[in-house]
């Protein structure tokens, strides 16, 4: 009886490790349209005057991995580059922000008599299962995209992405940007 306690202890810790590591690395996505927007009446983009995530006065490296990612989405969707009078215009949104997680995993063993330890445990004599907390400080990124229409200056559709940035995902910002716009435009209204 004890064995099967003990392995089934362990098969729980270790399916509910893999679950939520999964869901630490998974981006979550989201979208948002405007009630009345016509999508349909959609043919041409173009970017905002002014980009968002160009606070210097010039054009960022992210803001050109980001226009290009959004040109080769909106190409897909039959949609034409027009810079002068398009019908919609495209923005963008980047914040990172530091962030501390920490949780706490059932360890087995501890107490005096360790091999003991689960039915010591039950009475209350100590033992048992110890628990473990773990410390993990991450950057947490979030990527915004705006569809605005250019003559009333309204919000008609936004994507969001967000998750957790690596150094591999920064040293490599030109795909990670690419991924990023890839799921936010698995929200567009335009199929």
């Amino acid at each position: 009886m004890k064995k099967t306690i003990t392995f089934k202890f362990t098969f729980l810790t270790i399916v509910t490790s893999i679950v939520l590591g999964g869901c630490a690395s998974t981006p979550n996505t989201y979208s948002s349209s405007a009630p009345d927007a016509d999508f349909g009446s959609i043919s041409t983009y173009g970017f905002f005057d002014q980009i968002s995530t160009d606070k210097t006065g010039y054009e960022s490296l992210e803001t050109n991995f980001l226009k290009v990612a959004v040109a080769q989405q909106m190409d897909i969707r039959g949609l034409r580059y027009e810079p002068n009078n398009p019908d919609v215009q495209m923005n963008f949104y980047i914040h990172t922000e530091e962030k501390v997680r920490s949780r706490s995993t059932p360890t087995m063993g501890g107490g005096y008599y360790g091999y003991r330890g689960d039915f010591y445990d039950d009475f209350g004599y100590g033992g048992g299962v110890a628990y473990e907390t773990r410390v993990e400080q991450y950057t947490q990124g979030t990527l915004t995209v705006d569809m605005i229409d250019p003559k009333t200056r309204k919000l008609l559709w936004e994507g969001t992405v967000a998750g957790r940035l690596t150094q591999k995902d920064v040293q490599n910002m030109e795909s990670t940007v690419d991924l990023a716009i890839k799921d936010v435009f698995t929200k567009f209204p335009i199929p």
